[in-house]
Order: C-alpha cells, then sequence, then structure tokens
C-alpha cells in the first residue's frame, strides 16, 4: 500500500514505546501530574500527541480551573481509577478504567475530581496547542 503524503505535511514514521516507569516526567502541564510522552508527537511531525497521564497528588478543590484546550482533537482513555470533569453544557461526567470520552475543540470543562490511582490514556491533535484559562 502506498499512501501519499498531503502536500506542506511531514512524513510520518513508525514508532513504538515500552512501558517504563522512569519515562513519568513532572513539570508539564500540571504540577498535580506525571505524563509519559508515547512519542507520537515526533513521529507524526507534530501532527498529533498521545501520553499517559499519572494523577501524583490527591484531589483538592482548588485545583479546579474551568479552562480549555485549542485544539482539532481531544480523546481520553481511562486505564486505571477513576477521573471525573465537568462539561459546559453536557455536565459531570465520569471516566473509569477502561472508559474514554471525546472532547469537542474548545469546549469549557472543570476537572472535579480523581481516584489516587488515577491514570489516563489522553491523544490530542495538533500536538502543540494552547490551554486557556476561562475563569
Amino acid at each position: 500500500m502506498n499512501a501519499s503524503v498531503p502536500a506542506g505535511a511531514q512524513p510520518q514514521r513508525f514508532v513504538i514505546s515500552h512501558h517504563d516507569e522512569a519515562a513519568f516526567k513532572t513539570g508539564g502541564l500540571r504540577d498535580y501530574s506525571a505524563y509519559r510522552d508515547l512519542g507520537i508527537a515526533a513521529a507524526s511531525g507534530g501532527l498529533a500527541q498521545a501520553h499517559v497521564i499519572r494523577m501524583t497528588a490527591p484531589f483538592r478543590p482548588d485545583l479546579s480551573v474551568k479552562h480549555h484546550h485549542d485544539v482539532q482533537f481531544q480523546m481520553v482513555y481511562c486505564l486505571k481509577g477513576w477521573f471525573q470533569t465537568e462539561f459546559e453544557g453536557v455536565g459531570v461526567q465520569r471516566l473509569e478504567a477502561g472508559s474514554c470520552w471525546l472532547q469537542p475543540p474548545g469546549i469549557r470543562h472543570t476537572v472535579v475530581g480523581w481516584s489516587d490511582d488515577c491514570e489516563l490514556l489522553e491523544i490530542l491533535m495538533p500536538a502543540e496547542h494552547d490551554t486557556v484559562n476561562d475563569s
């Protein structure tokens, strides 16, 4: 099969990411999370990003900040534990291990809780994007 690359797009390359505890890094978007980059952004030339997010601190109400992401696509899949968010126009939704949601571009939301063992897989397009606080 020969798939052509659209004009201006960078070709994608094969990448594989195996579980490695040392790959979880703090200092990302949220200081209460550790992120494991799956290498998708580099392999896709910035088309998409995928990472595993591990909650590293217990939930506190002061962490609830209404915000949105300037993305074209955002999917979150719960790997372990649970994660709860209130979405504007939708209400409170709870992910549990094995469930996922698709967040439409720009939907305003507020994280309202998570379990101490929560781990999420998040896939976004494009890889580089802004997160905007709406409070």
